[in-house]
């Protein structure tokens, strides 16, 4: 018998249609009720509770219990890596659904992957964050260098505070749709909650679409440059 991870376990969960519907809402990194699920995978709240049930077994869910109703989430920053590398892989295979029209474009402009930010405007943060040398890729890890962390610092992120925490403070992700990274773990976070602080950004509540004002475009654009 051949030993190691069950990979095979996973992709079968992963690999429902219903179920893959699921998980994909859920990378705009709210948590949403049976029946707000049941409605995304187009099966009834019966079915959708037993899809649920096995991606909960599986460890890709977290559920939570508020008043009379059920919450489900990602598990964890790795389950939504794994989920934006397959996006990336079924778009390079030309596995793509059918094209909704304007809202593709903003979600390939700018939107939220899990708790960070994506898109072309993802990638744009990330390669000018290392243009600039405030991030440096090494064999093992994506590191934060001192000028990288006066530069955060200065957008009062608290820097010392994200070295306390659980999760990687920068790590690459795959971005489905320009096939190149962006910046994930907690300093991916914190960025796209300080350009929400900002006003710079707003999330579209329906999809996973960010929206930039233009001066927050405007100053985006002149913090991160595209040649930096």
């Amino acid at each position: 018998m051949k030993e190691g991870p069950d990979i095979a376990q996973i992709a079968a969960l992963i690999g429902d249609p219903a179920r893959a519907n699921m998980l994909t809402v859920l990378m705009s990194g709210k948590a949403l009720t049976v029946s707000e699920l049941a409605e995304e995978a187009g099966v009834t709240i019966q079915t959708a509770s037993s899809h649920l049930s096995k991606l909960n077994d599986g460890g890709l869910l977290r559920p939570r219990k508020q008043g009379r109703h059920k919450y489900f989430s990602l598990a964890s920053d790795q389950v939504a890596y794994v989920l934006e590398g397959l996006m990336g892989l079924a778009a390079g295979s030309g596995h793509l659904r059918k094209r909704t029209g304007p809202k593709d474009v903003e979600l390939r402009q700018a939107r939220v992957c899990y708790n960070h930010l994506a898109g072309d405007m993802g990638t744009q943060l990330f390669d000018s964050l290392m243009g600039q040398g405030h991030l440096v890729l090494t064999k093992e890890d994506l590191i934060l260098t001192d000028r990288g962390a006066a530069f955060v610092a200065d957008l009062a992120i608290d820097v010392d505070g994200l070295r306390k925490a659980r999760a990687p403070l920068c790590r690459e992700c795959l971005d489905w749709s320009e096939r190149r990274s962006h910046l994930a773990g907690s300093l991916g976070r914190a960025f796209l909650s300080r350009f929400e602080d900002l006003l710079w950004a707003k999330r579209d509540q329906k999809t996973r679409v960010v929206i930039f004002s233009r001066s927050g475009a405007d100053a985006f654009n002149r913090l991160f440059p595209v040649n930096g």
